[in-house]
């Protein structure tokens, strides 16, 4: 997608990605803004092929609901029994409830790192697209034998040419967090059997301040404790770096995972 040109003001394009809302997963604003390369498994249209052979499924952490009611849509005609969906941010709570009612879903408010409020083996399918921090355990728990946990995980280093912009270098530990093989590990340890795993690298591009201002305003881990104030300095040196190079080059890294519980 071509970058829309600003020759707008550094104060101007601060204050547009200041205002916009943050609620939901809904990265339309971005369009002419910022680019992403997709991962080449299209993790919403397998949920879909998912969803069509369930019949109990968790979305954990579902955002504002976007792309479980993408995958919903993608089911049709088939229809779970069952749908919930579990998520932490009062705000993405009322929105994910307004979208995915009319799909016969029930949201459910749990903070992220709650013990899911389920029976053990209520669901044969979970999902997630990228959960803060997979707590296998309760995944486990929560499966029934032969059930299917199908998520995209963020991995290690994303987008991490902007983090360590505005935070400098971080430790090796940090950068090494997410790993996707350690994560199996540690799903195997809660006794899950993980039939796939898939990783990639994909190019990000930041064409414009104010993109960048409400993707750390979205994406709230990534600076931890962003404003535009505490950062002023660092966002006004990249406001002229882009319009001198055109765009912020980043790379985000994502993995699939398929994993299931065994039939004991």
């Amino acid at each position: 997608m071509t970058a829309v040109p600003t020759h707008r003001s550094f104060e101007d394009l601060v204050a547009e990605g200041a205002a916009v809302p943050t609620e939901g997963w809904d990265f339309s604003w971005f369009a002419g803004r910022a680019t992403e390369e997709r991962p080449s498994w299209g993790y919403a249209v397998l949920a879909g092929e998912r969803l069509a052979r369930a019949e109990a499924v968790l979305d954990i952490q579902t955002g504002g609901g976007e792309v479980l009611d993408f995958a919903l849509g993608r089911a049709e005609p088939a229809r779970p029994v069952l749908v919930a969906a579990t998520e932490g941010w009062p705000p993405n709570v009322a929105k994910a409830t307004t979208l995915l009612r009319p799909r016969g879903a029930v949201v459910v408010a749990a903070p992220d790192d709650a013990p899911l409020p389920f029976a053990d083996g209520a669901f044969d399918l979970v999902l997630s697209r990228h959960p803060v921090r997979p707590h296998w355990d309760e995944i486990a728990r929560v499966l029934s034998p032969g059930g299917t946990y199908l998520a995209q995980h963020v991995g290690p280093a994303s987008v991490f040419e902007l983090v360590e912009y505005f935070l400098g270098p971080l430790p090796a530990e940090v950068r090494a967090g997410r790993d996707p093989e350690r994560e199996r590990a540690e799903a195997e340890a809660a006794g899950l059997d993980v039939v796939g795993l898939r990783a990639e690298r994909l190019r990000t591009e930041f064409h414009d301040i104010a993109a960048v201002v409400h993707f750390l305003r979205k994406v709230v881990w990534m600076v931890p404790g962003f404003t535009v104030a505490a950062y002023e300095p660092q966002l006004r040196a990249l406001h002229e770096r882009i319009e001198r190079e055109g765009s912020f080059v980043a790379h985000s890294t994502r993995h699939l995972f398929d994993a299931r519980k065994p039939v004991r």
